[in-house]
């Protein structure tokens, strides 16, 4: 409801118009994005439309401005905006090397944190990102998921300390720090450290400007150790997102509503993706009795089609689930109303404005119906749904 409000009370304002063109390169797309999102003085939350220049639709329609902040989200969370040095002033190379938004490991999810790499990841970039972030969800995107507990809090306006104290050593995303810093929580239980470990963790406390451990100061050293590696080291990607949410109008949302957290942040694993999950959230065609018309699929087709798909969904893997969803909606996460239709046509096409999944009718067996489709989902960073 804040949402509606907020883009009913700027539905005046000068509209934000990007056009993006599906045959551009992948850097052209990326530099395009870098582009819009690093304009100054913007109202974000004025009205937003977006062409696709060479789409089989032809036009502007508003759901393919929600399937542009799916992709913009797909960009700045899972690959890298690689911003060449006409964005962010690279001169030793054509492009800079890949940067992700966030960084973190398989193993820790909703624990990743907010870090960047190397000297082409500036504040310029990371006022992108935010930029780029609060804008897919002011207008209909899903929330930005994976962050822990602990990083939300700081993020949305909680001092350091309360966020300090729901931080566990899983927070921490570099997988050597956590193992020095593993140590000292080892040492809470009376256990000797070898030559080695006792030398890592003091190294890392020096390095920090840090005490080296001492018999009283066990538990006090693992808190500092474990808030310098996960909060202290974001201070300022907090501050170039907190600028993003002021900027686009919902910060006022943000700080005073703590339960639209999980809404704006989810947990990683509510995320995930099961075959059950997704055959649930089909709506699958529902033979029509009084059908007159001369094209009609027929029911036994339309059933034998189906039933491929049923079967593509149950023995694919998370992986191939993902890229399912996001070549029939825009976006990897589950989405309710999925549409399916069985056609006259020779290759599968999505209808990612309407979440329709258009089937060809030929297919006879399951193998070639498999085939089709993987080619289908490899269109996915370029074609919208096209083949």
């Amino acid at each position: 409801m804040f949402r509606e409000e907020l883009l009913e009370r700027n539905y005046e304002c000068p509209r934000l118009f990007l056009s993006i063109d599906m045959f551009d390169s992948e850097e052209e797309t990326e530099s395009s994005l870098i582009s819009f999102f690093k304009m100054n003085n913007v109202n974000w939350a004025a009205p937003f439309k977006c062409r696709l220049r060479g789409s089989h639709l032809g036009r502007i329609l508003p759901f393919c401005c929600v399937l542009f902040v799916f992709t913009c989200m797909l960009r700045i969370k899972f690959m890298s905006l690689r911003p060449g040095k006409k964005e962010l002033g690279c001169s030793s190379q054509p492009r800079c090397q890949p940067t992700r938004f966030v960084n973190g490991h398989a193993e820790t999810e909703d624990r990743l944190q907010y870090t960047f790499r190397g000297n082409g990841t500036s504040g310029s970039l990371r006022s992108c990102c935010a930029s780029g972030k609060h804008h897919s969800f002011l207008h209909g995107g899903f929330g930005f998921s994976g962050l822990s507990v602990p990083v939300v809090t700081l993020l949305t306006g909680w001092s350091t300390d309360t966020a300090a104290s729901a931080l566990t050593l899983l927070d921490c995303p570099d997988l050597d720090h956590r193992e020095t810093i593993g140590f000292v929580s080892v040492l809470l239980n009376n256990t000797q450290l070898t030559a080695q470990e006792t030398t890592s963790v003091t190294d890392l406390c020096l390095s920090w400007d840090l005490p080296v451990p001492t018999s009283t100061n066990h538990d006090w050293l693992f808190q500092e150790l474990l808030s310098h590696a996960v909060l202290h080291r974001v201070r300022q990607p907090i501050k170039q997102i907190r600028k993003g949410l002021k900027e686009t109008g919902i910060w006022p949302l943000v700080s005073n509503r703590p339960d639209v957290h999980p809404i704006l942040f989810p947990r990683e694993k509510n995320d995930e993706l099961n075959s059950q999950t997704v055959i649930q959230n089909i709506h699958w065609p529902q033979p029509k009795s009084d059908s007159d018309e001369d094209d009609a699929v027929p029911l036994e087709k339309v059933s034998l089609v189906t039933g491929f798909l049923r079967q593509f969904i149950e023995e694919a893997s998370p992986k191939v689930q993902r890229d399912l969803l996001k070549f029939w909606v825009g976006w990897e996460l589950l989405t309710t109303n999925l549409e399916v239709e069985v056609v006259t046509s020779t290759y599968p096409v999505a209808l990612t404005c309407f979440l329709k999944l258009k089937l060809p009718s030929h297919y006879q067996t399951y193998e070639k119906f498999h085939q089709d489709l993987m080619m289908a989902l490899s269109s996915i960073s370029s074609g919208f749904g096209l083949v």
